[in-house]
C-alpha cells in the first residue's frame, strides 16, 4: 500500500499547497460519532482543481477512494479505510450570495449556509441551520429537518465524473432527490463540487425567529451532548422510527459503549468509548426486536463506510 500512495502522489497533477495529506489518521478525528480506525491516507482539497485532481490520481494508481465531506452521518469501521479518503472539508468551502440566489462549494457547512441566508435577509435554508452536515453530504442524501430540504432549493449541480474525466451539470429534477437520496447515490463515480441554490427575500426577525425554534427543539428533544450520526435509522412510511423503537421497550439499551439514546430513542449515541462493532451489533439487535415485535424493518439511515 505504501508504494501505491506514493504512485498517487506522483499521478497528482495541482500544486501541492492545494491540498493536504495525512496518513494513517484515525478518522475518530473526523466523524461526528468519533469512531473509526486509521486511512492509509487522507486527502483535504482546498480548490476544485485539488477534487479533481485527487480523484483522477487514485484511479490512475488503483487506489480504493472513499469521498467524505463533514463525517456527521457516517460510521467508520474500527479497522479503518484502505486506500484514499477524500474529506471534502470547509477549507474547500466558498459561498457566494448574488440577489436570492446563492452558490456554494460542497465543504460548505449547512449551518454557514442557513447563516448566510439569514445575513442577506434570505429564507429557505432554516431548516438546515442545525444539521451538522456539509453541502455535498446535503446533496448526496437530500438531508431535511422540520418539513424542508434540499431537494426545495438546489437548482442546479456540478460534479466531477471519475470514470469520464468531466465535470458534469445537473438540473432540477434530474438530481432525482428522494427521501434521503438522490442521483448522487445512485452514481458513486460522481463527486459534487457546487451547486446553486434559488431563496426567497424574506424578514430577517421572521428568518431568524424560525431558526431559533428549530435550533431550541433540538436541544430539547436530541442528545446533542453525546457524539452520534444523528437519526440513527429510516423513517418508515407512515410510522417514526424513534416511536417504533420506544414501544419496544428499547430505551437506553446498551452494547459496549454504544446506546440507544434515553432522550431520544431515534438515535444510537457514543457513551464513550464506543466502537463500530459496539454500534452494529446494537443496531441489529433493535432492528431484530423491532421486526418481531411490529412486523417493521429499520434501514440504517447512517452510511457504514467499508474498510
Amino acid at each position: 500500500m505504501f508504494f501505491m500512495i506514493e504512485e498517487f502522489k506522483k499521478k497528482l497533477e495541482c500544486p501541492a499547497d492545494e491540498l493536504a495529506f495525512y496518513t494513517k489518521e484515525p478518522m475518530n478525528r473526523h466523524t461526528s460519532f468519533r469512531i473509526g480506525g486509521p486511512a492509509d491516507l487522507l486527502v483535504m482539497p482546498k480548490t476544485e482543481r485539488a477534487v479533481c485532481c485527487a480523484v483522477k490520481a487514485a484511479k490512475q494508481a488503483g487506489l480504493p477512494l472513499t469521498v467524505l465531506g463533514n463525517g456527521s452521518n457516517v460510521l467508520v469501521r474500527d479497522e479503518g479505510i484502505r486506500g484514499v479518503v477524500l474529506c471534502i472539508g470547509t477549507e474547500y468551502g466558498a459561498v457566494h450570495v448574488e440577489g436570492t440566489a446563492m452558490r456554494a462549494q460542497t465543504g460548505a457547512l449547512l449551518s454557514v449556509l442557513a447563516n448566510e441566508a439569514l445575513k442577506n435577509s434570505l429564507t429557505g435554508l432554516e431548516f438546515a441551520g442545525g444539521i451538522p452536515g456539509s453541502l455535498g453530504g446535503a446533496l448526496f442524501m437530500d438531508a431535511g429537518a422540520y418539513g424542508g430540504q434540499m431537494a426545495d432549493v438546489v437548482v442546479s449541480s456540478r460534479y466531477y465524473d471519475a470514470e469520464t474525466d468531466t465535470i458534469g451539470t445537473l438540473t432540477g429534477k434530474q438530481h432525482a432527490f428522494g427521501y434521503r437520496t438522490s442521483a448522487y447515490k445512485d452514481h458513486p463515480h460522481w463527486v459534487a463540487l457546487s451547486a446553486d441554490m434559488q431563496l426567497k427575500s424574506g424578514d430577517p426577525a421572521e428568518i431568524k425567529a424560525k431558526m431559533d425554534d428549530f435550533s431550541q427543539r433540538r436541544r430539547d428533544k436530541q442528545p446533542l451532548n453525546y457524539p452520534s450520526a444523528g437519526s440513527t435509522f429510516k423513517r418508515p412510511e407512515g410510522h417514526f422510527a424513534a416511536k417504533l423503537i420506544d414501544d419496544c421497550g428499547l430505551r437506553g439499551l446498551t452494547v459496549g459503549g454504544a446506546q440507544i439514546s434515553e432522550k431520544h430513542c431515534g438515535f444510537v449515541i457514543n457513551r464513550g468509548g464506543a466502537t463500530c462493532a459496539d454500534v452494529l451489533a446494537l443496531c441489529d439487535e433493535v432492528r431484530a426486536i423491532v421486526k418481531e415485535k411490529t412486523g417493521f424493518d429499520l434501514e440504517k439511515e447512517i452510511r457504514v463506510v467499508k474498510a
